[in-house]
This record gives structure tokens, C-alpha cells and sequence, in this order.
């Protein structure tokens, strides 16, 4: 059975129990096992351990192989790597994030689609800006802790959209004067009338 992960960070430097306890809760398992995810991935941060425990231990039997960690020194490289599905048994999964700008960017880079999931908690609320701003030039899906059901069925959704050619965020479309890919090229380096 080919692998599909789902990749949860909470970030570094602020607590996020309540993104944890989400993606934990039985319909957000459920949810996963309808979209054929074989493992779920928590970065629960520093002081997030007995969270991850007890909301382990809530949900039981899932289907969904669970496992995290605190923090990697290392990097998230590989987990995001594991969610873009690299290797000969996986398939591309996603990845549930705080709204960090290094995690989003992340992401972004390895073309992975991302739910990104503002902290309220956090001082003036900058999270839910930039989540927002990204959502809307749809970059990412902006989830919501008690949605998060709804957020990865958006994600399959943006995962199509982002196939496609041109990109959907790319503003409006103009013909351009040669065609293949000399044509591409000249819309994408702004040579067209």
C-alpha cells in the first residue's frame, strides 16, 4: 500500500495545543482515512508532550498511523519531504501548519499544498493576516481549528489548481504572440503587448 502523510508543525518558539488536539480529534481522523492518508506526523513543540499524549491516547485505534516529536534540530526538511511524497510507494500528501512564514515558505518551495492555521493566541493576531493574504492569491488554504475537515478537502482541491497551467494566481490572461514554448516564456517574463 503506497504511503500519504500528513504533516503537522506547530513551529518553535509558541505553544499551539489546540492545532494538536485538531488534528487529533476523531473527525479529523476520519477524514484522513477517507482521503487515503496512511500517517499522520505532529511537531508538537517544546512544551506540547502531554498534549500529544493525552489526545493520543483519546483517539484510540484510528487506521492512521500517528507519531511526533518536540522539535528537530535538524530541520523539517524531511517531514515536509515525506508529505510531498517522495519515493517509489508514496502519494502527495499535505502539510498543517501554524502561520509561520518559514514553515509556509517551506511548503511553498517544495510545492507541497499547505493548510495554514493561525494561532489566535499570538499578539496581534498576524497569523490570521497573512494566512488571509495567501488564501486569497490562493498560496494556501486558510483553516480554521474547528474546520479542519472542510481545510483538507480544500487542500485535495488546491492540489488540482496548482497543476494546472497557468497558475490561477497569475492574474489576467493574455494571448501570447508566439506560440510553444517561446510563448510561455514571454508571458511569464512580461514580453507581451
Amino acid at each position: 500500500m503506497a504511503s500519504k502523510h500528513c504533516f503537522v508543525t506547530v513551529g518553535a518558539t509558541a505553544s499551539f495545543h489546540e492545532l494538536v488536539k485538531a488534528v487529533l480529534a476523531p473527525p479529523f481522523l476520519k477524514a484522513l482515512q477517507a482521503h487515503s492518508y496512511t500517517d499522520l506526523v505532529i511537531q508538537y513543540g517544546l512544551d506540547g508532550k502531554q498534549t500529544y499524549a493525552s489526545a493520543v491516547a483519546a483517539a484510540g485505534s484510528t487506521g492512521v498511523n500517528i507519531t511526533g516529536f518536540e522539535l528537530d534540530k535538524a530541520g523539517l526538511g524531511r517531514y515536509m519531504r515525506q508529505a510531498k511524497g517522495s519515493g517509489k510507494e508514496a502519494q502527495e500528501g499535505v502539510v498543517i501548519s501554524h502561520a509561520g512564514s518559514g514553515s509556509i515558505l517551506d511548503a511553498l518551495r517544495a510545492q507541497i499544498p499547505i493548510i495554514v492555521v493561525p494561532n489566535s493566541q499570538l499578539l496581534d493576531n498576524h497569523q490570521v493576516e497573512l494566512a488571509e493574504a495567501l488564501a486569497e492569491q490562493e498560496y494556501v488554504v486558510h483553516g480554521r481549528l474547528e474546520d479542519l475537515v472542510k481545510a483538507l478537502q480544500d487542500a485535495e482541491q488546491l492540489r488540482q489548481r496548482q497543476r494546472e497551467w497557468p497558475p490561477p494566481n497569475s492574474g489576467v490572461h493574455r494571448q501570447a504572440k508566439a506560440v510553444g514554448l517561446r510563448g510561455i516564456l514571454d508571458e511569464e517574463m512580461g514580453f507581451l503587448d
